[in-house]
């Protein structure tokens, strides 16, 4: 078994295990993608979307897979809908590249509606949160310090909000531990362990 396929048998045992971990199915969804296989790609990505109907990345993936399969009409369905997610929240970068795979499809680039009136209203304190999935939106805040004394710490104080760290610390850790039976006491298990919370927390 190569690492990759080795990656998607541990995903798909923790969204298997935990069939309400949104990030569990993203994961998978993304792996399953990165290997070819679209169509169950497409699952683990619809069900991200119901559990996480604001998680912008998630629309410009599937749809990327609905286009691999060449099902254009969902594929403009999904695009278009998570544009209007993705220009609510303010989630620029999916949502400018949903709008390229809209014109690759030979439809009309959609027009933004509610670009930058989340910074006008003076909520949160700018910081634009990189963690997939963030549901702060214009409400992100960042962390008063880095969370460690490592490399690792200063990107995720550069790059996470405090609310997706605190939900990382006292929920998905814990999870991620308890699924992949992960023994932090040897080093494997503590690269595995950091692998995951850099790739959950989109830290690169």
């Amino acid at each position: 078994m190569n690492p990759l396929q080795e990656r998607i048998t541990q995903f798909r045992k923790m969204a298997n295990d935990d069939p309400d971990n949104e990030l569990g199915h993203f994961r998978l969804g993304q792996l399953l993608m990165e290997d070819g296989q679209h169509e169950e790609a497409v699952q683990s990505f619809r069900r991200t979307l119901e559990l996480s109907p604001q998680f912008s990345k998630v629309f410009q993936l599937l749809g990327t897979c609905l286009m691999k399969l060449n099902k254009r009409d969902d594929a403009v369905k999904v695009l278009r809908d998570g544009f209007a997610v993705a220009d609510e929240r303010g989630d620029n970068i999916p949502r400018d590249e949903m709008v390229k795979l809209l014109i690759q499809l030979g439809e009309p680039a959609p027009v933004s509606q509610k670009v930058g009136r989340a910074a006008a209203s003076g909520r949160g304190d700018g910081f634009h949160c990189q963690r997939p999935g963030c549901l702060e939106g214009a409400h992100a805040r960042q962390l008063p310090k880095p969370p460690m004394n490592d490399e690792v710490g200063k990107k995720i104080h550069e790059q996470v909000c405090g609310r997706c760290w605190e939900y990382w610390l006292r929920d998905l850790s814990v999870k991620v531990i308890n699924e992949m039976r992960l023994d932090l006491s040897t080093e494997q298990g503590c690269q595995m362990y950091d692998q995951v919370m850099r790739e959950t927390l989109g830290v690169t």
